[in-house]
């Protein structure tokens, strides 16, 4: 059965299923207050402009895979996760990131699985989840959201539509409220691996100007081609400088993010490089092989294929990480496949 292709694009933008909040009502984002994160009252403004005030910090947070890893390398221990984090295997899922799975609860590992009371009977003090669409938290089920808001109170991040550094400066400011040090070292480290990162893929990208990249997904029915403007991670190395394929800006009916070409068409743009969407329900490169057009692609011929991790979380280490690789891999490309 082909999978839906906006819950396929767990990380890119898509269908998401939004979340008491003992919040106190709501606020513009520019009446935001700095959290308190040492003791007494503890209040939050998120980027839904929904302000959130408890009488202490929280302590029990229980987290979307995505958003517990990117706390997770920011100092946060999450009590619970839901959304991707175990592989059929039993093994962590990439999308969770650094978290000790072990030492976690599970309240759902796929879309549209969320525990509801399970969740409740763990005394959760706060659900913080990102979000692709606006108000709109990300794995939480439609069907669960007023009960899941009448159990704690729920924080989202923005994930589309903002910077990729931004998003990940919430982040780190959302962890330092619930109490991490953002000046332990492992932070302090990260974030050094992450701007040096940054500045090895502007320098590649200044020295080989004509190298093309191209970033897809596919599923049994069409080939995705990826909008720069509305994925973070594609906007920041299109402005180190990476020479990106961009197609123009899908339609409403395709719900943004990306152009959608049946595969007989998935030969409307080359690249010296295509990057393919790595998450494990998204469509494999040797399933792409069977497909007539994507065998006669130039960077298929050449076979520079390599992994996007479109579901990375948004911390310094979890893009660090992307960034080193990606340099490796274009590093050993030739910039001449195009012709």
């Amino acid at each position: 059965m082909a999978i839906v292709p906006r819950r396929i694009l767990a990380a890119i933008g898509a269908a998401a299923l939004l979340g008491v909040s003992a919040c106190g009502g709501t606020a513009p984002p520019s009446a935001a207050e700095p959290p308190e994160s040492g003791q007494g009252a503890w209040t939050w403004t998120d980027d839904r402009g929904k302000r959130v005030s408890l009488p202490e910090r929280p302590q029990r947070v229980v987290a979307q895979s995505g958003a517990a890893a990117a706390l997770w390398d920011f100092g946060v221990r999450p009590v619970a996760v839901f959304g991707p984090h175990r592989l059929k295997g039993g093994g962590r899922d990439p999308e969770v990131g650094e978290v000790d799975i072990s030492t976690v609860e599970s309240i759902g590992n796929v879309w549209g699985e969320f525990n509801v009371e399970k969740y409740a009977s763990l005394q959760p003090d706060l659900l913080v989840a990102g979000m692709y669409q606006k108000d709109t938290l990300w794995y939480v089920p439609e069907e669960s959201v007023k009960t899941v808001d009448q159990i704690a109170p729920t924080v989202g991040v923005q994930l589309s539509g903002k910077p990729l550094v931004e998003i990940i400066e919430t982040y780190g400011r959302l962890a330092a409220a619930l109490g991490a040090d953002p000046d332990a070292a492992p932070v302090a480290e990260a974030k050094k691996r992450f701007d040096a990162a940054g500045e090895a893929l502007r320098t590649l990208a200044a020295a080989r100007p004509d190298l093309k990249v191209m970033i897809v997904t596919g599923t049994p029915d069409n080939l995705y081609v990826a909008y720069v403007p509305d994925h973070p991670d594609l906007t920041y190395w299109d402005e180190l400088g990476l020479n990106i394929v961009s197609p123009d800006r899908p339609t409403e009916s395709e719900g943004g993010f990306w152009e959608v070409l049946s595969w007989e068409n998935a030969d409307k743009y080359d690249a010296d490089v295509i990057l393919v969407d790595a998450r494990a329900q998204s469509m494999k490169i040797d399933e792409m092989a069977e497909k007539p057009t994507w065998a006669k692609l130039p960077a298929v011929k050449a076979g520079q294929l390599y992994p996007w991790h479109a579901a990375e979380r948004y911390s310094h280490l979890g893009y660090a990480k992307v960034m080193e690789e990606l340099k490796t891999n274009l590093d050993k490309s030739r910039d001449d496949v195009v012709r």
